[in-house]
């Protein structure tokens, strides 16, 4: 009996989390990147609260995209070096809902365990107390956009040996906005100010990312791959 698309994708999401959690590199080398960017950074600032908890948002913002770009590179490669990723967009099934279910599994072995970490980075980087959960949901709004938006610049350049300057190149200045929104939202947060309209535009990025870049990613698959 032939797997309706929900069925397809929930397969693809078991079947990718799965492999994301036997390769443990997967999992912890962007943690251990957010973590060791936000401590180097603070031992370079040096022990100033005052200089600390003025840059912590910055700096948790920087080291979370930076985190969830190293492990863009690695998204479509497995896949393209075996050649189910060509089977994939051959598939009955939606190429771009499967597409999303690979885009899921990257955030939630990415994003989720940075946002997870992220109070104990605020902690140390003397993050004011009231803004923690103004923290939380900026990462929790804007990290799906990274994963989403990211993805098509994997996408177009999954057939490309040591693509990760060319990637990094393409995806970056797509990434301000989202780390402009995000770091504004929190440092606003900080001196009590409100930063509501920063969220909603997060969540506003994220949300279009969705609708569109599944898409887009599966027509710059095709791409690469012809």
């Amino acid at each position: 009996m032939a797997l309706s698309t929900s069925q397809a994708f929930q397969a693809e999401l078991r079947a990718d989390l799965k492999l994301a959690y036997r390769n443990k590199s997967a999992l912890f080398n962007p943690l251990m990147f957010f973590i060791m960017v936000a401590v180097l950074f603070a031992f370079g600032v040096g022990p100033e609260s005052t200089v600390l908890s003025t840059l912590a948002p910055g700096v948790i913002w920087v080291a979370a995209l930076l985190s969830s770009l190293l492990a863009l590179d690695h998204l479509f490669r497995e896949d393209y070096e075996n050649g189910s990723l060509e089977q994939l967009i051959l598939s009955p099934h939606s190429s771009s809902a499967l597409i999303l279910a690979k885009i899921v599994v990257h955030w939630l072995v990415t994003g989720l365990p940075l946002i997870l970490i992220s109070p104990f980075i605020a902690m140390m980087m003397q993050l004011p107390g009231q803004a923690y959960g103004v923290m939380l949901l900026s990462l929790l709004l804007g990290t799906p956009a990274l994963s989403l938006i990211g993805a098509v610049g994997v996408g177009l350049t999954a057939g490309i040996k040591r693509s990760g300057l060319l990637l990094s190149l393409l995806v970056i200045p797509l990434f301000i906005p989202v780390l402009i929104f995000g770091a504004s939202a929190v440092q606003a947060s900080t001196v009590g100010l409100p930063a509501s309209g920063q969220l909603y535009l997060l969540a506003a990025f994220s949300i279009m990312s969705l609708l569109f870049t599944p898409f887009a990613t599966s027509a710059a698959i095709k791409i690469s791959l012809n």
